[in-house]
């Protein structure tokens, strides 16, 4: 099945990509490998607050890791002309849980994005990741996820 048509299947609509908040962009190629900036959470189009192990659990964690992958489509379809058919492969991701000292389970948050990518584009999709408990994200964001890819030339 086709990035596309499994797009449809799940009823994702991919949003406007985002512009920058500060001094970077959305993304950026060098060679055939496309780095796509860190996208934070959002919820109904506002900053997704939270801190996971003080007034967030897991499950909401996850759903806005999945949230975060949607808007990483978009901007990686931006950074791909438009055609994510030329996605060879999902090389990483790297998420950063807003979370207390005492919480774990930011790599449980993580597969929220790691599971959507993998199954909008199989094979393609299986990645290197890592997930990192932090302090703060900017804008008080519950989760922070980049992405790096490697397209077709």
């Amino acid at each position: 099945m086709s990035i596309y048509a499994k797009l449809k299947e799940l009823q994702i609509e991919l949003p406007a990509v985002a512009a920058p908040a500060a001094a970077y962009v959305m993304h950026a190629q060098t060679g055939n490998l496309v780095f796509i900036s860190g996208h934070i959470a959002k919820k109904e189009g506002k900053v997704w607050v939270g801190q996971l192990g003080k007034n967030m659990e897991t499950a909401e964690g996850k759903l806005a890791a999945r949230a975060i992958a949607i808007d990483l489509m978009a901007t990686l379809q931006d950074a791909c002309g438009g055609d994510l058919t030329r996605v060879k492969r999902v090389v990483k991701l790297m998420s950063l849980v807003n979370s207390t000292p005492e919480y774990t389970e930011q790599h449980l948050v993580t597969n929220g994005a790691s599971e959507l990518i993998g199954e909008i584009f199989g094979e393609q999709g299986k990645h290197a990741r890592s997930a990192f408990g932090v302090a703060q994200i900017p804008l008080g964001a519950c989760v922070e996820i980049e992405m790096i890819v490697e397209i077709e030339s």
